[in-house]
């Protein structure tokens, strides 16, 4: 009698902890894993119009879906008669997430900051105030441009009528780092976006190419051709005390940094194959980062958290792939090229070929979703989201 009565308690228990679980929902994991999560179910309702499409938007390109109220994780509702009044709860554990009436700025600027506001909620960075850089082509020349991550508030920075490349933040600054044509070689510029003043920080013989500012905007690592090899240098962000890191002879190209500050990344080629390789920032010998199972690495781009480098691979076409910082089995994602990572480690915008031009478009690294940035027009490419 006694064995009968633990049994039953002990199936009791476990019958409790299953409903227990199955209440829990979805568990929101901090670690990414590329390609292999389910977006999460979310219901939208009282919602129309622009403040609909915003937040679908920016809700798709961090890894929700969207599914009527019975199947849905989280239920967010609202209106947007002037300002944008917004509520979000969980469904599982009945707790409500935000309750709350927005208003001053545009009502995107609005939507945005619900969703931000929810995001934060579960434990989640939003990228509602975030901006991204890029370079809009056309056939002889192109133009600097930034944005809103969506595409929204597009400004021309440059009007030079030459070629550009590699558009890249200045730590939290509103400036850019990139190279132009303007003076009739690859030269490479700061350029102050509220006040519209550059400075040519780099105007070596040969080629000047591919600035990447430092995290903290101090320092800028380049690719020169100075020296008559193309290798990597790096220098305070006004020019002054160039130091050369590498002497490979191997055509050097596309740095970017650890977000501590203490690496820089880059591709080069090893033994006539085309690799991903670290170097230290103080100098020294350097690493090369393994991409198993992808071919011709370039364009890395170091995370925000540290933990991931995108990159470009070309295996035919060309494919943006992900691989942990320290090196290791890299996951394709999507075709694509030029990727850059958004601050919240998640989401990365890249450009992609189509119809005769490039198309910028954004991807949620863990469930492989992607929306092209379709409010700009043109040909666009070499996107860079500040952080």
């Amino acid at each position: 009698m006694k064995l009968k009565c633990l049994l039953s308690v002990a199936v009791a228990l476990g019958v409790l902890g299953m409903q227990a679980w199955a209440q829990q929902g979805i568990v929101i994991e901090k670690q990414v894993t590329p390609g292999q999560e389910k977006p999460i179910p979310v219901n939208l309702s009282g919602f129309s119009g622009e403040a609909l499409e915003v937040i679908q938007f920016d809700l798709y390109v961090q890894g929700f879906t969207f599914t009527g109220a019975d199947a849905a994780q989280y239920l967010l509702s609202g209106s947007a008669n002037g300002n944008l009044t917004g509520r979000a709860s969980d469904r599982f554990n009945k707790s409500q997430l935000v309750n709350k009436s927005y208003t001053g700025g545009s009502l995107r600027r609005q939507a945005h900051a619900f969703v931000d506001d929810f995001l934060k909620a579960i434990n989640r960075q939003g990228i509602g105030g975030t901006r991204i850089a890029f370079k809009t082509s056309s056939k002889s020349s192109g133009e600097i441009g930034v944005a809103d991550f969506d595409g929204a508030n597009k400004q021309t920075v440059t009007s030079d009528g030459a070629l550009v490349a590699a558009p890249e933040w200045i730590g939290s600054r509103l400036a850019l780092a990139y190279t132009s044509y303007k003076s009739g070689n690859a030269d490479i510029y700061t350029h102050d976006l509220t006040g519209g003043s550059r400075k040519a920080i780099a105007r070596y013989p040969g080629s000047n190419m591919s600035p990447a500012p430092s995290p903290d905007g101090s320092k800028v690592a380049m690719v020169l051709s100075k020296s008559g090899a193309v290798d990597l240098y790096v220098a305070n962000i006004d020019g002054s005390g160039l130091r050369q890191l590498t002497k490979t002879r191997e055509d050097d190209s596309a740095p970017c940094w650890s977000p501590d500050g203490q690496w820089i990344c880059f591709a080069t080629k090893i033994n006539e194959r085309r690799a991903l390789c670290k170097v230290p920032v103080s100098g020294g010998p350097a690493q090369r980062v393994a991409t198993s199972g992808v071919s011709n690495p370039s364009e890395p781009d170091w995370s925000p958290d540290g933990e991931w480098i995108v990159f470009t691979a070309q295996m035919g076409g060309f494919s943006i792939c992900v691989v942990p910082a320290t090196g290791g089995a890299a996951t394709v994602l999507v075709d694509g090229e030029d990727p850059s990572w958004s601050p919240n480690s998640r989401t990365v915008v890249y450009a992609r070929r189509g119809g005769g031009r490039y198309t910028l478009s954004l991807l949620d690294v863990p469930t492989k979703q992607t929306k092209d940035i379709s409010r700009l027009s043109g040909s666009n490419s070499q996107p860079s989201w500040a952080r």
